[in-house]
This record gives C-alpha cells, structure tokens and sequence, in this order.
C-alpha cells in the first residue's frame, strides 16, 4: 500500500512586497484558487498596481493621462480583501522571521514573504543635481519627462535598448528633436544581434533620430543647476534640454542586505521560486533555477513577472510546480511592433523564415550550435507565435526515464 499524501498547510497569511503587476498578479491567482488567508500588499509609490509598459510609450505622448494605466479598479482591489498598504518602501527583511519592515516604522509578519520589488534604474554621476535629467521607471517618472518634453527643444536619451530606443520614438512623435547615444553599435544590437539592430537603427535614422553609436556618455553640464549637454567620450557635447538616462537597471535588492537569503544577480531562488522556507521571489528580482535550461535565469518584463506568480501561488498552496517559460517580451516603436521569444544573442545565425525584411513584415529564427534558441516577429505577431513552437525542446525538462 502507498504510503499516504502528507497533508498540505497553506500559510495563514501572505505578505506581498511589491504592488506592480506581480505582486498583483500573485494575489490574484491566490484568490482565484480559493485562498481565503489574510493578503497583505506593501507598495513603494502611492500608486495602486499600474502597468509600466505604457509609460514609455502612450503615457510619456500624453495620449494616456497616468490614471489609465491602473491595472484593476478600486471595486476590483477591494474584492480582493486584501490591505494594500502603498507609499511604504519596505526597509528590510528578516527571512527566517518572515518580517518585514517598512520606511514609517511598521513591522509585518506573515506564514509566507513574496518578494516582487523590481529594479531600480542605473544613474550618471552627477545626475540628481540636475533639474532635466529623467530615468523612466515609475509613473511620476514618465509623467516629469512628458512635462519637460513640453518645453525642451532637444532631448538627449543615453542608452540604446529597448528603454531608449521607445522613448527616442516616442518623442520624435511628439516633434522634438532626438539625440540617441549608446555603447552599442546599432540600436538593441545587444538584445536582438545585427540584422534587427541594423533595421531599427536605420528605422530610427529615417525617422530623424540623431544616432551617436559606440561611444559612451562621460559626463552631464549643466548651469544654474539645469542640466544643458551630455559630454561623450569621443569629445563630442550633445546640447540638450533634457536628458533621459537609459543605461540599464539592477534589481531592487539593497532592502534585503542582512536578510539571510542569497543575493546574486537578483535574489536567488530554486526551480520552485523560493529563495528559503517560506520566502518567494518573482519578477526582476528573481534568478531562479530553469530546469529546461539547467541553469539560473533572471528575467526583466511584465510578461515574465505576471507568468512567474502564478507559479509562486501554485507553490504557496502546495502544487509543487517548477517554473520553466520561454522567455518573451515586445517592442512598439513609430509604426514596427517586434515580438521576441527565446533568447536572441548577437552570436546566433539568423534566418528569415517567413516573410521579408524589404517588405517590413517577417519572421527570423536565431539558431546557436545547431539549436533554435530564438524566434523573432517583425510586424507578424501571429507568425511569430506558431514559428515559438520550434523552442519547446530547448525549454523542456527532459523527462527521467522510466
């Protein structure tokens, strides 16, 4: 006779650190599977949950006031009977406790700690003394950059991936002009390799965006505490009265320091998202163990975030599931929406499969030591999804023989 099923003990009450989509989502499935603990979600903005990928694109144009980005109304947070409690950073953790306290002083306590906190962008020297220079990550931060894009003739954006590169779109939308610097030599050569880093490049180009490629920003001026310029390595100053600084991000881990968990790239965690006894991670912040790749991923997109939390609340209450997606995220920039799945390296071969480049619609397969690692949709979403099917072999554990 088989032995019995152990009896599964849900947590009493979940504590969420983190109000964007993943903290949201995580609480969402939670309900949906008929959790009935208590919920608590601490934010770091004022904000309910929003959606950010709008804010460099819709929002930043002005075609959506900040309040359209809300991903859920009050009447639907309410019926999550949960406390949302926002415009709290949490300050630190204690894992082995399960505590968490926040910047006004307030100590939580939970059966289980999800951690979805996200990124904090990476900044130039010198930055914060200056009126006019932006980072894009929250939505005041979208909306001070669509106020000064009102008055600044000149907009210098320092980073050509895709944060940059949508933001160059969008003010060049709006009519100002548009300086993109980067180290990279064509626009998202690093995230999509030549041959679509050489068409958005030129996209760009075409589009009146002044491209300073392969050098790398030095120094911001400024006088009378505004910025003016940003100063490259080559010698060369790009007047600006404004400057978005797209650089990159790491992830918002500097509250978990002391901890007692493990910091890496991100919080490091098993295939199964937890980072220790009822301790889970999600989202930006999570390097977790894919067991169809066999080593540790982290990921930086909304899509990664919302799929990631329905695994941690599967885990939670005891479905034992482990978290292996094919990575995916999109790009909107002028009238060229890009869909990417799999890991698209600058070292792979890239095919066109269907379609063609001249016709400004196709689909390229990225294609590494014999394997398909990548599939990319120009213009062909729909394509590009049935062309993803090839990538299940390279994200599939393999099964234990019987």
């Amino acid at each position: 006779m088989a032995p019995p099923t152990p009896e599964v003990t849900h947590p009493e009450d979940v504590l969420i650190v983190g109000a964007s989509a993943g903290g949201l989502a995580v609480a969402e499935a939670l309900r949906r599977k008929g959790y009935r603990g208590r919920l608590t979600v601490v934010g770091a903005e004022p904000h309910p949950p929003y959606d950010r990928p709008p804010l460099s694109k819709q929002v930043l144009s002005g075609a959506w006031e900040g309040e359209r980005t809300h991903l859920r109304s009050r009447d639907d947070l309410d019926r999550l009977e949960a406390e949302f409690v926002l415009g709290d950073p949490a300050t630190g953790l204690d894992a082995a406790a399960r505590e968490v306290r926040t910047a006004s002083g307030r100590v939580l306590r939970a059966d289980a700690v999800v951690l979805a906190t996200g990124l904090t962008a990476l900044r130039l020297p010198g930055q914060d003394d200056l009126a006019g220079v932006h980072v894009l990550r929250t939505l005041d931060d979208a909306l001070a950059l669509r106020r000064d894009l009102t008055t600044a003739d000149e907009l210098v954006v320092v980073g050509e991936g895709v944060l940059g590169a949508e933001i160059a779109a969008t003010a060049r939308g709006l009519g100002a002009g548009v300086t993109l610097a980067g180290l990279g030599d064509a626009v998202m050569g690093d995230h999509l390799g030549g041959l679509v880093g050489g068409m958005l490049t030129r996209l760009h180009a075409g589009r009146g965006v002044r491209l300073r490629l392969g050098v790398a920003a030095r120094s911001l001026t400024g006088e009378d505490g505004r910025v003016t310029g940003v100063l490259l390595a080559s010698g060369e100053w790009l007047p600006a009265g404004a400057v978005v600084v797209a650089t990159g991000s790491r992830p918002a881990v500097g509250w978990l320091a002391g901890s007692g968990l493990t910091l890496g790239d991100g919080v490091e965690c098993d295939a199964r998202c937890r980072a220790a006894d009822g301790v889970y991670a999600l989202g930006d912040i999570a390097s977790w163990h894919h067991e169809g790749l066999g080593r540790r991923l982290r990921l930086e997109n909304r899509t990664n975030a919302v799929e990631q939390a329905q695994v941690v609340a599967a885990n939670l209450l005891g479905e034992d599931r482990p978290y292996v997606p094919v990575p995916y995220f999109w790009t909107d920039q002028y009238d060229v929406k890009i869909q990417a799945h799999g890991f698209l390296t600058r070292d792979a071969q890239v095919d066109v499969v269907e379609g063609a480049p001249e016709e400004n619609r196709f689909v390229a397969r990225y294609t590494v030591g014999g394997q398909v690692t990548g599939v990319l949709g120009w213009n062909v979403a729909k394509a590009a999804r049935l062309h993803r099917r090839s990538l299940a072999e390279a994200f599939t554990p393999e099964k234990p023989h019987a």
